[in-house]
């Protein structure tokens, strides 16, 4: 039977991850893998979660399971970050995922269970969302998010494809530090996508995987807050890998809204059957590490001081490359008004791999770039390389 199967396109990150190991060049750029870097070159791990994991290690006195829906402490630590001064009324609960990425797979399952064939999303989006969507059966429609070309928002895309989307579809939205684009919808926008979300009569599930790291917490969770507000069921996909630094540990929630507190139980139900039935029991130490930061009014200051300093820091790259503006093809200007560790740049593949073989500047072959991995010092250097490839 094993004969039958035909090998699968190698992961393009992960060959790009080993041709930058084995280049020498000192003044080497990596842009391409997805993690938070300092202006070091490091993935730290916070100074709140070491503390936390000292604590863990001094007071946990079992390994036992949990069940399948985890460290219920965790998920509902998370909920007044994410919700601000929504209150939705004990119609909102949860479960622990493996990361964001299980809170999405979780979604998509239970999306099907429920009656959902289609979902709405827009491109480009973070690759691992079609290939999840389509691996539980469910139809993905796109639409454009981002003119790359012209870094322009598409927003009469959106408007189109809700237009045309029926009642019962379900739809994607990115609920801050849009992945791997950076831009993101203003508030105005956010409100009138509640509204069509709520009059369309559609499902929404909003992958919040960044929170925290665009303008704040307040700031990053206005769109995910405007649409509760109108609709009556959604669905949230929370990842704690990026805002505390845990993506090894995978760490996530996935949330739903339903229209009634009387319906939670049912629907946590199927939740913990569909997680059972996926991964059994979510992984423990992350989560405990997170609700003991977030328990804690101490360790909580440290974090957020440590998140703070982290989008300082990728705001003051992206200023530093808007400060260029354009070159050639190439429109910096807007880099500086997007959010989050990611933006794509309008390059051909043949100036991504020229700017890899003639200046070590390694980056996505869709022209996706880590901000995290610029630097005071390897900026110049890009920008040369930027210069002379699209000359």
């Amino acid at each position: 039977m094993l004969e039958q199967l035909k090998a699968q396109p190698a992961d393009a990150l992960l060959a790009l991850i080993k041709l930058y190991a084995a280049d020498s060049r000192p003044e080497k750029i990596d842009l391409g893998v997805g993690v938070y870097r300092t202006a070091d070159g490091a993935t730290p791990v916070f100074a709140a979660i070491k503390a936390a994991e000292a604590r863990l290690l001094a007071e946990q006195n079992s390994k036992s399971y949990l069940g399948p829906e985890g460290d219920m402490g965790f998920v509902r630590a998370i909920m007044p970050w994410m919700l601000g001064d929504f209150d939705p009324a004990g119609r909102i609960d949860g479960l622990q995922t493996p990361g964001g990425t299980g809170a999405v797979r979780l979604a998509a399952d239970l999306l099907l269970k429920a009656g959902a064939r289609r979902i709405w999303m827009g491109t480009p989006s973070w690759p691992n969302h079609v290939q999840i969507l389509n691996a539980v059966g469910l139809a993905c429609e796109t639409f454009r998010h981002l003119d790359v070309a012209t870094q322009r928002l598409d927003f009469n895309a959106l408007e189109a494809a809700l237009d045309k989307a029926e009642a019962g579809d379900a739809v994607l939205l990115h609920g801050c530090c849009h992945n791997p684009t950076g831009a993101d919808y203003s508030d105005a926008q956010w409100d009138q996508i509640a509204e069509t979300v709520a009059a369309k009569r559609l499902f929404p599930l909003i992958d919040l995987a960044y929170h925290g790291l665009g303008h704040g917490f307040e700031a990053d969770g206005y769109g995910l807050r405007a649409v509760l507000a109108k609709v009556p069921e959604a669905l949230i996909a929370y990842s704690c890998d990026k805002n505390f630094g845990l993506y090894r540990e995978r760490v996530g929630a996935l949330y739903v809204m339903s229209e009634s507190a009387s319906q939670q139980p049912a629907i946590q139900s199927n939740l913990a059957a569909l997680a059972r039935a996926n991964w059994s029991m979510p992984p423990d130490h992350g989560a405990a590490s997170v609700r003991i930061i977030l328990e804690d009014e101490g360790l909580t200051k440290i974090w957020l001081d440590e998140l703070e300093s982290m989008r300082a820091r990728m705001r003051g790259v992206r200023d530093a490359l808007a400060a260029h503006q354009a070159i050639g093809s190439v429109n910096l200007s807007a880099v500086g008004q997007q959010n989050g560790l990611f933006s794509v740049l309008q390059l051909s593949p043949e100036q991504i791999a020229a700017l890899r073989a003639d200046y070590g500047v390694y980056m996505a072959g869709s022209g996706r770039i880590n901000i995290a991995g610029f630097t005071d010092a390897n900026i110049p250097h890009f920008i040369e390389g930027l210069r002379a490839v699209t000359a």
